[in-house]
């Protein structure tokens, strides 16, 4: 049965969740504004979109095909981060679960399961990134390699991976996990 209290309140408890995450886990960890803007739409549509499909009288086929549709929308635009899918997956979740919810208890218990869990886990894990680079130099042996990266990067390298060696342009392409032991203060606008 349609309880407008309890749907304004998912809704409520939704974009608490959601701004939180957004606006206090990931904007001032990552700075990426693009994704904010992709975060919140994509939650705010699939709240809209499983709220409405939690009150009609439709068959769940047609709810299975709707968010079948929506699976087969790629983020083609710029390549992002296993740890931006997990943004991605955490907002849809979040949606997801407000928006069918029936209790605002539960709602708020599983939002804030997920925006706690992505929070530590990303907090642990910002001292590392990945990266790809472009060394200067052909280098096959991966000490030497390794060395040049960590020159060039100030970082320590966690793991290496060559993706291309490029003997007649003299380049390294590698994918490179990398640890910063301290910030690098660079110049105001650089």
């Amino acid at each position: 049965m349609f309880n407008t209290f309890t749907t304004f309140t998912t809704a409520a408890i939704d974009l608490a969740a959601v701004a939180f995450l957004v606006f206090a886990v990931y904007y001032p960890r990552h700075r990426r504004s693009d994704l904010v803007v992709a975060f919140l739409g994509v939650n705010v549509g699939v709240l809209a979109v499983s709220a409405v499909l939690a009150t009609a009288d439709v068959g769940a086929g047609l709810g299975m095909g709707l968010f079948g549709v929506l699976s087969i929308i790629r983020l083609r635009s710029s390549e992002i981060s296993q740890r931006e899918v997990a943004y991605y997956f955490a907002v849809l979740a979040i949606g997801l679960i407000c928006g069918i919810s029936n209790s605002p208890l539960t709602a708020a218990a599983a939002s804030a399961l997920i925006v706690g869990v992505l929070a530590a886990a990303d907090g642990m894990s910002k001292a590392t990134h990945q990266e790809e680079i472009v060394v200067d130099r052909a280098l096959a042996d991966r000490d030497e390699l390794q060395a040049r990266v960590e020159e060039l990067t100030g970082a320590t390298v966690l793991a290496l991976e060559v993706l291309r060696l490029d003997t007649v342009n003299d380049t390294t392409l590698v994918a490179a996990q990398l640890r910063r032991e301290a910030p690098i203060n660079l110049p105001v606008g650089v």
